[in-house]
C-alpha cells in the first residue's frame, strides 16, 4: 500500500473541513503521529505555501485549489474585485483580534456597523462577546469609542485595548479618536500592512497627538497572525 504523504495529509484535512481552514486549525487536526519530525507545525506552514494544490486567502488563511470558486463564494470574494477583498480583509483582522482577546478572557467588541463582516466563515457580530457597547463613561465619549474597529474590556467592563484597523483609511482619523480617548487607562493600537509604518509615524509624530504618541502602537498584520496562530504557546501580553 502506498504511503500517504505529508502533503496529502494536509489536502485531505482540508476537504474534511470544507476546503479552507486557518494554519492555526490545521495544526489542531491534523495527525502527527506517524511524522518523522519535531517540528510537523512547521512542516505544514512548508506545505500550504509550496503545494500547487493550496492557495492563500489572507496570511495565515488557506484552502484548496479545487474548491476555489466555492470558498471565494462562500467568503463574497469576488476575484478581481477590490472592495470585495478590502471588505474582507478588515473584517479578517478584526476576527482575529476578537479572538485573541477572548483568549485573555477580555470582553470584546466591534461597532454595530461591522457585525456582519466575515471573519472567515462567521459575522463578527457571532464570535464578539458583546453587541452593545458597555456603558463605561458619559455619552459623548461612547459615541466616539463606538466607532473603534475593536474595544477588549476587562471583567470590571473598563476598556483595555482601542484597536484600529487601517487597510485603506486614513491613520490619523484613528489617533484622533485615540486622543479623545486619553483618560482611559487601556491601550492604543493601529493594525495595518508593514507598509504603512512610515505614515503611521510621520502622523503620529505632530504636535498635536504629543500626548498619546509613547502610547500608541503599530501591529502590523504579520505579527497579528502570528500572535493568533502562537496563542497557546505565546503570552500576548507582550504587546
Amino acid at each position: 500500500m502506498k504511503k500517504t504523504t505529508q502533503e496529502q495529509q494536509v489536502i485531505e484535512v482540508l476537504r474534511k473541513v470544507g476546503g479552507y481552514a486557518t494554519l492555526r486549525k490545521l495544526n489542531e487536526l491534523v495527525d502527527f503521529s506517524t511524522w518523522a519530525t519535531k517540528t510537523p507545525e512547521a512542516s505544514v506552514r512548508r506545505i500550504v505555501q509550496n503545494s500547487p494544490e493550496i492557495f492563500k486567502i489572507q496570511p495565515g488563511l488557506w484552502a484548496l485549489e479545487e474548491m476555489r470558486e466555492n470558498v471565494l463564494r462562500k467568503f463574497e470574494l469576488k476575484p478581481g474585485n477590490r472592495k470585495s477583498e478590502d471588505v474582507f480583509t478588515h473584517g479578517y483582522y478584526q476576527g482575529l483580534l476578537v479572538e485573541i482577546g477572548k483568549y485573555r478572557h477580555q470582553i470584546t467588541y466591534v461597532p454595530a456597523q461591522d457585525q456582519n463582516r466575515l471573519f472567515i466563515d462567521k459575522r463578527l457580530g457571532e464570535i464578539t462577546d458583546t453587541i452593545e457597547l458597555p456603558s463605561f463613561t458619559h455619552e459623548d465619549l461612547r459615541r466616539k469609542a463606538k466607532t473603534i474597529d475593536v474595544i477588549w474590556f476587562n471583567e470590571r467592563q473598563m476598556p483595555s485595548g482601542f484597536y484600529e484597523v487601517e487597510h485603506t483609511t486614513d491613520i490619523k482619523n484613528s489617533l484622533s479618536k485615540f486622543y479623545e480617548l486619553q483618560d482611559f487607562n487601556a491601550g492604543f493600537y493601529i493594525v495595518a500592512d508593514a507598509c504603512r509604518m512610515k505614515e503611521y509615524e510621520d502622523k503620529l509624530h505632530v504636535s498635536m497627538f504629543k500626548v498619546i504618541e509613547n502610547r500608541v502602537k503599530f501591529l502590523d498584520y504579520k505579527r497579528v497572525v502570528n500572535m493568533y496562530e502562537g496563542l497557546k504557546k505565546v503570552d500576548v501580553s507582550v504587546w
